[in-house]
């Protein structure tokens, strides 16, 4: 299993390292695709480096996630490539994952989430039609969470669609999380 994980300057890094780390438990391949240069500045000032450019990116993963962060997610945005990529997927219904302002700066706005409910950061919720006041939310092939305190649960809900039940409980017990 392989899973994309896109990346802008502005990008909330506990969300981005949890949901990396916690993938690549499970035994998901994880490749960082940034939009803007390979060094990314995260919303903290911590340095990411990405493994390619979107634009250098091929669709044969298994998910898309979106971490948020308010500039993270206008950076995410404001990328026709991404734009492009996310469409694609959904016309096909595959796993896009979006977590904190993606939801509502990102998938939303493109209408991702036409006709389905989801969740996002709850200052944010008014900028969603069909807002759930829930950690995760699972609604076909679109996962949503609010938070950098929900990255957690999100990234194992992917791996719990991704690898399965038994897998995700692995990894949430030698993480020490109850999921």
């Amino acid at each position: 299993m392989k899973a994309l994980v896109v990346i802008a300057d502005g990008i909330e890094e506990l969300e981005t390292v949890t949901i990396t780390d916690l993938l690549v438990r499970g035994g998901i391949q994880v490749t960082l695709a940034s939009v803007n240069g390979l060094q990314v500045t995260a919303a903290r000032g911590l340095k990411l480096t990405a493994d390619d450019a979107i634009t250098g990116i091929s669709d044969d993963f298994d998910v898309v996630i979106c971490p948020g962060g308010n500039l993270g997610a206008q950076n995410l945005a404001a990328c026709e490539t991404l734009k492009s990529l996310l469409a694609a997927r959904h016309q096909k219904r595959q796993w896009i994952a979006a977590i904190c302002a993606s939801p509502a700066v990102v998938l939303e706005p493109w209408g991702i989430l036409d006709g389905r409910g989801a969740t996002c950061f709850p200052a944010l919720e008014h900028e969603l039609v069909d807002y759930r006041d829930l950690p995760v939310v699972v609604d076909g092939h679109i996962i949503t969470s609010q938070g950098p305190a929900t990255s957690a649960q999100f990234a194992l809900t992917i791996v719990q669609k991704l690898q399965g039940d038994a897998v995700a409980k692995d990894v949430a017990k030698n993480a020490l999380y109850r999921f």
